[in-house]
């Protein structure tokens, strides 16, 4: 997604997915891109490494530390990295032990859910289908207009992989104009200012090349359903009028 200066831009809303990290950075990416014997790899701070079994001198030599020399800057600094790795791994192993993930804010809580399952659901010619849980009172945004949106995006088990809401801040984008995917496009457009809304988006209409896991963040296959619930904040086109 495109989105103006006065929002932080969202990769995973657009339809070709997020770019790739950065060489350097390719370790960081828990699931998807990198296999785990790439993760530790050439690209991997050596005290990762070391946590996934090299010897501290073998590491103090690969990254220019002198573990035996005097320089106690350098010995701090490997200390600090070694500390955060060592935080990482254990929030990952957190994961692994099937742990229960940290709760994250949402637009229907159980009480909506519950409501929800009496809201009829509506059907477009494309195949999206939604739910209206609120029906706004404003205007609805004409085709290239900018809106101003919080949105909570779910694969259909319910799982979270993106949200304005842990950004802090609404995500602000020129609706009708292909700057995210098809089925939030579509959705949007016929909603109204105030309104709450659940878009059950079938495949073609989401993420072609799909997205990848990371630390928090299921999988999308490509060409998959996703689930988006979208509070419509205001137009600020209209709005300023």
């Amino acid at each position: 997604m495109a989105a103006s200066s006065s929002a932080s831009a969202s990769p995973l809303l657009l339809p070709t997915g997020p770019r790739r990290a950065s060489p350097s950075r390719a370790w960081l990416r828990g699931g998807g891109g990198a296999s785990s014997s790439r993760a530790l790899g050439s690209d991997a701070p050596c005290c990762c490494k070391a946590a996934a079994g090299g010897s501290a001198a073998q590491c103090g030599a690969a990254d220019g530390f002198v573990i035996s020399s005097g320089s106690s800057t350098r010995r701090g600094l490997l200390g600090v990295a070694l500390g955060a790795s060592a935080l990482g791994l254990a929030a990952l192993d957190a994961v692994a032990a099937g742990l229960p993930p940290e709760e994250k804010p949402k637009l229907c809580d159980a009480a909506c859910e519950s409501e929800l399952e009496n809201v009829p659901m509506v059907t477009t010619k494309s195949g999206l289908q939604y739910k209206d849980i609120k029906v706004g009172e404003g205007p609805s945004p004409p085709v290239g207009f900018q809106v101003a949106a919080n949105y909570v995006a779910m694969v259909p088990n319910g799982q979270i992989f993106d949200s304005s809401l842990e950004k802090g801040q609404p995500y602000i984008f020129r609706v009708g104009s292909g700057q995210v995917i098809q089925g939030l496009d579509e959705g949007i457009l016929s909603m109204k200012v105030g309104g709450l809304r659940r878009l059950y988006i079938p495949g073609q209409l989401a993420f072609p090349k799909g997205l990848t896991s990371a630390p928090g963040r299921p999988r999308v296959p490509p060409s998959s359903p996703v689930v988006f619930d979208v509070n419509l904040l205001y137009i600020p086109g209209l709005d300023d009028e």
